[in-house]
């Protein structure tokens, strides 16, 4: 053990994911170099905790060597940018990695000068995240391959090189980030680029070099050492599964040991019959994780995949890349379900929320996955507290156990197994044959009682669905449609609407001792509406369900929703029950 003068060490970060390593880290490095340490703050706290920014801020102005990485968000940088411009000068070191080109250009690392637009560092760092274009840019894999093969050639290179090195050195430290490369990345930046009184330890520490983990591999809780690189290595699938799931999960959660949450959906979609292939790939592209583990012979190997990420499939949260995730999406041609963990809030907070996702939240984990050709997004587990308070986001009030150890994730037990059911669905969907298919679609039709089904902006909608039940036919579904587009809207709007003084057709009617015996959410749908059956789509002893078959096509109109006799009430109602 050595010691010396103190060397504050600070990261600043997008999210908590390798916090408890961190602190980990930290401990190893008290215990080997008493005098230096690590501080971690997420930018994803600083919403819900501003006491969260100002220690942010306090330690920034008292960093020695300073990191910042995945900051990419306009009120992120905002929050930190002023502190890290003021400290830069009488910081030892500041590496700022993977984020907003102005939170890069304050890198501080000796003479190198991380500007100079189409040429030096910030051209080589273009470079390495690769051109958009028809290829989709360069692969995952062929970025870390270059980030690797870069310090090898630096290292023979001297000058201003040797700082352009420890610059990729760091970023391959951190990409691999387990706690071994947590702490020698550490050593490594201390042991270069600590002055004043602190330059004591350039002699005290060396720094071993960054631990190679697999780019592309394997993941799975009983596997032998968790991370395995062929399928044959996983266990075991179950007796007479009912087919095979692709799941992309994150491979700095799996280096950094916090990846209960992946467990948890892991171990429902394994209960519902299915082989699950949890596969990562290093960066921001999981293309070669599918190219590798989710293909044979150009054909998909896999029945459905499902991304734990939260993230666009091309891009992660720095960038999305839609074009390039288009393809490989196609080639695999199979469902694609993007689920998110919640990154931005804890469990708790947002069980006991209202408003569920934040809008960051929703444009990163939902919108921009949806531009790729994602479905059914949904949330599947998070960051717990670690108060061990019950969660209130459902009856279950599940207590998480951290271990002891704060921010650690955790599966939603409930929404884990909701998942793992839609996705059994989808697969058992596509291993039925087209005829034995069931459909349904439903048309808008808000506000109702107003002539509006059907009606959108500038769309014919009943063409538009006397064409789709058309090529449904034509692709091998069982549908048995009207000739003409009038034919087909006077089926589904009048009907036998007169005979039950209703506004569209009844397709059926659902008794209401049924509906009482059978409705799980009873009690929020009479609290809103009143009790059973209710005043509206109902003939005071069943309810209404408005639309019409069309062989095995079922074509619904959206039910009322809100109160639209009270506008005031429409606009400022805490939820509306269906």
């Amino acid at each position: 053990r050595v010691a010396g003068p103190p060397v504050r060490v600070v990261i600043i970060t997008l999210d908590n994911h390798l916090a408890g390593l961190v602190r980990r880290a930290n401990a190893t490095l008290a215990a080997e170099a008493s005098g230096v340490s690590i501080q971690m703050h997420a930018a994803t706290d600083w919403a819900e905790d501003r006491d969260a920014l100002q220690r942010c801020l306090a330690d920034i102005a008292a960093g020695d060597i300073i990191i910042a990485t995945m900051l990419f968000m306009e009120d992120h940088i905002q929050s930190v940018a002023p502190a890290l411009a003021a400290r830069r000068a009488a910081c030892d070191a500041m590496v700022c990695l993977m984020s907003a080109g102005e939170v890069i250009r304050l890198t501080k690392l000796g003479p190198l000068n991380m500007g100079g637009g189409q040429k030096g560092p910030m051209a080589m760092l273009k470079r390495l995240r690769g051109a958009k274009g028809a290829s989709g840019g360069t692969s995952g894999a062929g970025q870390m391959a270059m980030l690797r093969r870069l310090p090898k050639i630096l290292k023979y290179i001297p000058g201003a090189a040797q700082d352009l090195r420890a610059y990729f050195l760091t970023m391959q430290y951190w990409l691999s980030g387990s706690q071994d490369n947590v702490v020698a990345m550490a050593r490594f930046l201390v042991s270069r680029y600590a002055d004043g009184p602190r330059r004591v330890w350039r002699a005290a520490l060396s720094a071993a070099a960054p631990i190679d983990y697999p780019d592309v591999g394997l993941y799975h809780p009983l596997a032998a050492g968790r991370i395995v690189a062929e399928v044959d290595a996983l266990p075991a699938p179950p007796r007479d599964a009912r087919g095979v799931v692709g799941v992309l999960v994150l491979r700095s959660y799996v280096l950094a040991d916090d990846a209960s949450h992946y467990d948890g959906v892991i171990a429902a979609l394994e209960l519902r019959g299915l082989t699950v292939i949890p596969a990562f790939a290093s960066g921001l592209d999981a293309r070669p994780a599918i190219e590798r583990f989710f293909m044979k012979d150009g054909a998909p190997c896999v029945d459905a995949v499902v991304s734990l990420t939260g993230f666009s499939l091309v891009g992660g949260p720095a960038y999305n890349d839609a074009e390039a995730a288009e393809t490989i999406l196609s080639q695999l041609d199979v469902p694609y379900v993007s689920a998110q963990p919640l990154e931005f809030q804890t469990l708790e907070a947002w069980g006991a929320s209202a408003a569920g996702l934040s809008p960051v939240e929703s444009t990163i984990m939902v919108a921009i996955p949806e531009l790729d050709g994602a479905v059914a997004p949904m949330v599947f587990g998070g960051r717990s507290d670690g108060s061990g308070a019950p969660c209130t986001g459902c009856s279950r009030g599940c207590r998480f156990d951290n271990g002891g150890e704060a921010s650690r994730m955790r599966a939603c037990p409930e929404r884990a197994e909701t998942l793992a059911a839609r996705v059994a669905g989808l697969v058992s969907l596509r291993k039925t044959a087209r005829a034995d298919r069931k459909l349904a679609i439903v048309l808008f039709n808000f506000p109702p009682n107003s002539g509006a089904v059907g009606s959108a902006a500038y769309l014919s909608v009943f063409a538009s669905l006397f064409n789709t039940l058309g090529a449904l036919k034509r692709a091998g579904y069982a549908v048995d449609a009207p000739d003409t587009v009038d034919a087909l809207r006077e089926r589904l709007l009048q009907g036998n609407a007169a005979r039950y003084g209703a506004d569209a057709n009844v397709h059926a009617r659902i008794p209401v001792d049924d509906h009482v015996r059978r409705e799980p959410h009873l009690a929020a749908i009479e609290a809103q509406w009143g009790p059973a059956p209710g005043r509206q789509l109902s003939d005071g002893g069943s309810i209404f369900v408005l639309g019409a078959t069309f062989g095995d096509v079922f074509v619904g109109l959206q039910p009322g929703f809100g109160y639209e006799g009270d506008p005031m009430r429409l606009l400022f109602e805490n939820g509306f029950a269906p």
